[in-house]
Parts: structure tokens; sequence; C-alpha cells
């Protein structure tokens, strides 16, 4: 085990399109969604055997650190790091990466999102070790998810050279990373075989990383230099609140990986999905002979339906008749009802509610 590598939870989505039970007040990695455990507590699961408590970090919304420690009541208090704001996983991960740097200079960091479902846990924690052996050479490491089928909500990564085996798995130089494709693109990625999905789950050097976003993101640089300076201090959060306004909306992807050298993906299959709505969500769950999925605790009542996701509030009885691939979410103060073909659409409901300054059910 390597004592110098850390893990970082990227806490910080909202996750509008599995509203509404995923709110600003609730977003979906605190939920309850794949099981008794919430997303969040999943995560840090998985990786527990692998990176103890002592050197995970969580990094949510300052709203939500009280949530992450009623969680997570076992990680240290100064792992739960608080953003002022969202704005994008540049900033998120170079503040990690600050503070990791002071308190270990020859850190290791596994950074991934909090609200991924992965099937296989040991799979997942070989490939991390696989993964901090290559950045360990100065690599910027990225995980494959290898494609079930023609996706184009995902972007993909071209292999290029083998690095040959790292802790039992190949590696890649990455040739390139393509942005969410059409469904012809994305048919040719998957027939080729050199491509997979991008899950956003990385591994690197912390000094690598510091060093790439001085090189190319100077802006955001500065601004964790100062909060850097006063972080061990009584103007840490005063700095910290002025230097995030300033700092840049970027993700990791656009503003280092599409843009640097030296990068290399591990190829694997760990039973990865994105719970990114309603419908995705529907098909990671044991379904009934009917192949509906009945959640919640209120009193569902189905007839002639089929393909359904029904979840249900305390003390509501929901009756469907005659559905058939449909989601219908219902919740104290907020009813959706749609087909799972439309579930990416939900997203534009959320907008509709910031339009129309309905605060209350977002």
């Amino acid at each position: 085990m390597n004592d110098h590598l850390y893990a970082v939870v990227m806490a910080g989505g909202v996750g509008t399109r599995l509203w509404p039970r995923s709110r600003i007040a609730t977003p979906k990695q605190f939920l309850d969604l794949l099981g008794p455990r919430t997303l969040l507590q999943e995560t840090v699961d998985r990786i527990e055997p692998l990176i103890p408590f002592q050197r995970v970090l969580v990094v949510a919304g300052t709203g939500y650190t009280a949530e992450v420690q009623a969680q997570m009541p076992d990680l240290p208090a100064e792992n739960i790091i608080a953003e002022p704001g969202p704005r994008g996983t540049a900033p998120c991960i170079g503040l990690a990466a600050m503070i990791l740097g002071q308190r270990d200079p020859a850190a290791l960091m596994a950074a991934f999102p909090a609200d991924h479902r992965i099937a296989d846990a040991a799979g997942f924690r070989q490939a991390i070790a696989a993964a901090a052996q290559i950045a360990q050479e100065g690599y910027l490491v990225t995980l494959g998810i290898t494609p079930r089928q023609p996706h184009t909500g995902y972007g993909y990564i071209q292999r290029g050279a083998a690095l040959g085996q790292k802790g039992g798995l190949p590696a890649f130089e990455v040739r390139r990373f393509v942005e969410k494709p059409d469904e012809a693109t994305a048919r040719q990625f998957v027939a080729s075989g050199e491509y997979y999905w991008n899950a956003g789950i990385f591994i690197w050097q912390v000094k690598r990383i510091l060093a790439e976003i001085e090189r190319l993101l100077p802006q955001l640089h500065a601004g964790l230099q100062a909060i850097g300076q006063a972080w061990h201090s009584p103007r840490r959060l005063a700095v910290l609140e002025k230097s995030w306004e300033q700092m840049p909306q970027t993700t990791i992807d656009y503003g280092i990986m599409e843009r640097t050298t030296g990068v290399a993906v591990l190829p694997v299959e760990i039973g990865w999905d994105d719970v990114g709505n309603w419908a995705t969500l529907s098909a990671l769950l044991e379904a009934d002979e009917a192949g509906n999925v009945v959640c919640g605790s209120g009193h569902p009542l189905l007839l002639d339906t089929a393909g359904t996701y029904l979840y249900t509030s305390a003390g509501r009885l929901v009756a469907a008749i005659g559905l058939k691939d449909f989601v219908v979410v219902d919740t104290p103060d907020a009813l959706l009802i749609c087909p799972k073909e439309r579930a990416q659409a939900v997203r534009q409901v959320v907008e509709r509610l910031q339009e129309e300054g309905l605060q209350e059910h977002l």
C-alpha cells in the first residue's frame, strides 16, 4: 500500500436530471438512490480498503459540509474541504491539490466524483493502485471505461502507444480526448476498439497537476497560491472566498487534460455507470417480472404497467394504469411523470423552475 496515495472525492454536483428527489438542499450524492447507503457513502466505502479515512478528502459546497460530516462521521473534520461555490472541476481539484501539497509534498492524488456507481469495487481499487504506479512515473492518468455500446452522452478517450502492464492491467498513452459524439461517430469509436468512455477519474502526482495548472491555467494557479498562503491563518475564509470569485470556471478536462502531454489511460471494466437520470438509475436496480422498479416508502399500485420506475413518498398511495417505460417520482411537494426516453429532459424542468422563480421547488 502506498502511504502517499490520497483520495479526493468531488461531491459538488447538483444532479438536476434526478429532480424532484435531487434538490439544491439534498443533491443526488447525498441520497440513497441505489440502496441503504448514499452515493457518497458508497464512494468512500469503495475506496477505503485501499486508502484509509485519514487520507480521504471530500470537497463539497460550503452548505453541504455538515451533511458530509453527518454521513461520514469517521472522516477527520480537516478532510472535509468547503468550496465557496461551483466553478467546475479544475478549481475543485486545484484546491484539493494545493491542500495535499502542503500536507505531503510527495502526495499522489486519485480524484473521482461522488455520484457514480461501480459494481466491481475490488476491480476499481486494483485500477487505482495500478494507475498510482503509472502516476509515479510522472504521467497524468485517467481510467477509461470499456464501452458497452455506442453512447452519445459521454466523452471518449482514444488510446495511443502501449505502456505495458501495470498492476496486472494494460496501460496506454492517450492520443486524444473527444467530446460527446453523434450516434454515427460513437458507433465508429466503439467498433475501432481504441476508444473508452471518459468517467472523469484521475490519478497523478500533486506536484505534476499543480505544475500543469500553473502552465495552462495561470489565473487559477495565482488564486490557489493566495489561498495556500492563508490556509493556516485566520484569513483563510476571507482569502478563499475572494480568490474563488476571481477563478476561471472550467473543468479539468477542458483546462488541462485536452491541452497537455504525458497523459496515460488505463482501460477498465468495473461495472461503471454515471447515475445521470431516472432511466439510467432504473436500469441499475432490480426489477420485477414486468420490468417495473418500485422504490420509496409509500403505497404503489400498478395495473397493466411494465418497464416503469416508480418512487413513492411516505404515506402516499400512487396508482399507475397502463404505463409502459415510464418514470413516476412522487415527493411531498412535487410529482414527476415522463417517458424513460425523455428522462434527459428533466433538466429542462429545473431550468423552467429557475426562470419562473420557483425556488421552493429547486
